[in-house]
C-alpha cells in the first residue's frame, strides 16, 4: 500500500531535491500533511499540490514517495487507522464468549482517545463522502480487519464473514452517531454505560446462535 519509512528505492524520473526536502523525517511530513489536507477539505478537494505545500516540499516528490492521490490517502489512513487495526486480538486472544466486551472496549478506547479520534474522523468523513476513499477504506478493514478476526470463530468462513461484519456494523454504527453526527443523548452518555449495553449486541454477532 506504501513503502516503509526511510529513503525510497530510486525510481527513473525521481525529482532532484533540496536538502530540506530530502531531510530526515519527509515521507513522515508528507504523510502527517495529507492527513491534515484530507481531514480539513475532505478526499474531493485535498490535492498533491495542497499535501506538497503543506509539506513544504515539491509535488513531485509526493508522487515520488506514493504515486497518486489514492495512494497518498491509502497511506495516510493506514498509518491513522493503525491503532484500530489491533482490535482483531479482542477475538484472537482471551475467551471467544468474552470478545464481544473486549472488542467493543477497544473500539471505544480508540474513539474516547482525542489523539486517535481526529484521524479516524478525517477517515470516516472522506469515505462517506467519497466512492475512491470509501474503496480504500473498505479495502483496509476487509483485509486487516475482518477477516482476521472471522478465523477465531468456530463456524464456516462465510458465516463467520457475516458475523463479524455484522459486529463492525454495529459498533461503525454508534460510532458514526456518538462522534461524527453526535445524535443525543448517545453523544453525551458515559461511556461506560454504552458499552455495558452494546457488548452483549456485539457478542450476540459474533457467537450467538
Amino acid at each position: 500500500m506504501s513503502e516503509p519509512a526511510g529513503e525510497p528505492v530510486r525510481r527513473r524520473g525521481r525529482p532532484s531535491r533540496t536538502a530540506a526536502e530530502s531531510g530526515p523525517g519527509t515521507r513522515q511530513r508528507i504523510l502527517d500533511a495529507a492527513r491534515e489536507e484530507f481531514a480539513e477539505r475532505g478526499y474531493d478537494k485535498a490535492s498533491v499540490r495542497g499535501i506538497a505545500k503543506a509539506a513544504g516540499v515539491d509535488s513531485a516528490l509526493v508522487h515520488h514517495y506514493f504515486g497518486t492521490k489514492e495512494q497518498v490517502f491509502a497511506a495516510a489512513i493506514e498509518v491513522a487507522f493503525a491503532p484500530a487495526l489491533a482490535a482483531p486480538r479482542a477475538v484472537e486472544e482471551g475467551p471467544v464468549d468474552l470478545a464481544g466486551e473486549r472488542l467493543t472496549r477497544f473500539i471505544f478506547g480508540v474513539w474516547e482517545n482525542p489523539a486517535t479520534r481526529a484521524p479516524l474522523l478525517a477517515i470516516v468523513r472522506s469515505a462517506v463522502n467519497n466512492e475512491t476513499a470509501a474503496k480504500v477504506f473498505r479495502r483496509l478493514i476487509t483485509a486487516q480487519l475482518l477477516s482476521r478476526m472471522g478465523r477465531r470463530l468456530d463456524v464456516p468462513e462465510e458465516e463467520a464473514e457475516l458475523r463479524v461484519s455484522l459486529a463492525a456494523a454495529q459498533l461503525v454504527g454508534i460510532a458514526m452517531l456518538r462522534y461524527v453526527v453526535k445524535v443525543e443523548p448517545l453523544a453525551s452518555a458515559d461511556a461506560e454505560s454504552v458499552i455495558a449495553r452494546v457488548a452483549p449486541v456485539v457478542q450476540g454477532h459474533l457467537t450467538g446462535a
